[in-house]
């Protein structure tokens, strides 16, 4: 009797672990996506790679830069270019060769920069020491990736829609246009009686607009199809290059001061002697570093899956599995790895992760998508190149690029980004003219006005709020406030029919790319 009931019991500790199924999700990415490691090096044998190559790791290195400025004002000079160099260079490296999704573009993000400096103004008036504290939170966020992806927990994006990556999406783009604006506020000089901010102002805002016009070139009608694409896949570059000689026209130019990238010593950290500074730390405060990595796992956890997410949006046409429980161990890892360094944490980058993809999109003759060029080599190199620029060859010529182009630069992203971008869309349908062709055919019309307009005004709510509680001291309960958007869909079927959510609200990606969830 005694043996039956022990063996009873035995029975359900065995089936409550095995429902458990720690491993599972990790162990089907991999199954998954193991098979196809080989031709993601050969499909990079295409031309769309080189363009991509060079545009990412663009779009990728000067917004990094600009962070690292806004770092190292807000955090007595703790972290500079090549702190964010250092971290991008690894992500890309790491994610290009390891990742189950080598689409995403990981590095340092404006999430993770808020988080950085509002962690320094808590910390600074306990007279505790920022680098071993940070590697703390790394330790502890560490942790907390490898228990949500051992323990399937990475599941829960099954439950992301549209509506948080629109949001989401849509408070990236307005942060890059607000960055950009305050690098411009920096460019005033009174000696000048004002000569470098405005001239600053007139080069930002004319590669800002012409920028956005390349890369929306595809759209119009001019040229033939291969020289559309020409446009689009070098106008980013092109304006960097272009806007940074302007400055050397002549002229009135020669009499204007420019401000330029600040950078430090080649492969060196900006204020410390060593790259590795661990100690000092009592238990308390290794402790009290805890709650700060339990956010940055939440707001990893987020961030780097919506941007996973869009990455792999249903219209981009992806045909080889996805790996979202994988590569957010692989996130853990590199989080561990970044902390040990003392540099930022790096994760999925919005936009430059979907910017990455469309790169790589394949278009017919009249600009419709018929596939991408599912790679590793992109990723893997633009982040070879970021680590190549911590050399002083690179680090003189990053010196010679105005700020003022960083914040064109800004410009284009964000702008770029908006045009694109759903909410967006749809404020524009509501004013559309009812006799124009692209009204009388959008599947916006299945759904009654006043409904789209109570959808749009949720979306902003949602956008305002991310945007309000990153602009107070408040900004560390970010990922709360994204965890909000995700939680709020679940009463929208209570305004909205199933027909109305499809068109609004559907899901982000392919039954394919979310099967493992």
């Amino acid at each position: 009797m005694m043996d039956k009931v022990k063996n009873s019991r035995q029975n359900r500790y065995y089936d409550t672990f095995n429902n458990l199924q720690l491993f599972r999700g990790i162990i089907a990415d991999l199954k998954d996506r193991l098979p196809f490691y080989i031709s993601d090096w050969t499909d990079s044998i295409n031309y769309r790679v080189i363009p991509a190559t060079i545009h990412t790791f663009f779009t990728n290195i000067f917004p990094a830069i600009a962070f690292a400025q806004d770092m190292f004002d807000k955090t007595n000079n703790s972290y500079g270019v090549n702190e964010v160099l250092l971290s991008s260079a690894i992500a890309g490296i790491i994610f290009g060769i390891f990742a189950g999704q080598p689409l995403t573009i990981v590095g340092v993000t404006g999430p993770i920069t808020i988080f950085n400096y509002t962690v320094y103004n808590i910390i600074k008036p306990l007279n505790i020491e920022f680098f071993p504290f940070m590697f703390w939170i790394a330790i502890w966020g560490m942790i907390f990736h490898f228990i949500i992806a051992i323990g399937n927990l990475v599941g829960a994006l099954k439950y992301v829609t549209n509506f948080p990556c629109d949001i989401f999406g849509l408070f990236i783009n307005v942060i890059y246009l607000e960055k950009g604006v305050q690098i411009l506020s920096r460019q005033f000089n009174p000696n000048d009686n004002g000569a470098s901010g405005f001239a600053s102002c007139v080069i930002a805002i004319s590669m800002g607009v012409c920028g956005f016009a390349g890369n929306g070139f595809h759209k119009l009608p001019y040229f033939n199809h291969y020289i559309r694409e020409l446009i689009v896949d070098y106008t980013t570059v092109l304006s960097v290059i272009f806007w940074s000689g302007f400055i050397h026209f002549g002229g009135y130019l020669n009499n204007v001061e420019f401000n330029k990238l600040p950078i430090t010593k080649a492969f060196h950290p900006t204020s410390r002697l060593n790259w590795i500074d661990v100690k000092g730390l009592s238990i308390g405060e290794i402790f009290l570093a805890l709650p700060f990595g339990i956010i940055l796992a939440i707001l990893f956890y987020f961030d780097h899956s919506i941007s996973g997410l869009m990455a792999q949006n249903s219209k981009y046409k992806l045909r080889k599995p996805a790996s979202f429980h994988w590569d957010l161990f692989l996130l853990g890892i590199v989080t561990g790895i970044t902390g040990l360094l003392g540099i930022p944490f790096p994760n999925g980058l919005i936009p430059q992760a979907p910017l990455h993809t469309e790169s790589l999109l394949i278009r017919n003759k009249l600009g419709e998508i018929e596939g991408v060029v599912e790679q590793r080599f992109s990723n893997t190199v633009q982040g070879i190149m970021l680590l190549c620029c911590m050399t002083r060859p690179f680090l003189i010529c990053l010196n010679q690029i105005p700020q003022c182009v960083l914040a064109g630069l800004f410009f284009i992203m964000g702008s770029t980004g908006l045009n694109g971008n759903e909410i967006i869309n749809r404020i524009r349908f509501v004013f559309t003219d009812s006799q124009f062709e692209e009204f009388k055919y959008n599947q916006l019309n299945q759904i009654s006005r006043s409904k789209l307009i109570l959808f749009i005004i949720f979306s902003l709510v949602g956008f305002i709020a991310e945007f309000g509680i990153s602009n107070t001291k408040g900004a560390i309960g970010f990922p709360l406030v994204l965890l909000l958007s995700v939680i709020i869909t679940i009463w929208f079927n209570k305004i909205w029919t199933k027909d109305e959510l499809k068109i609004l609200d559907g899901p982000v990606a392919h039954e394919n790319t979310l099967k493992n969830l």
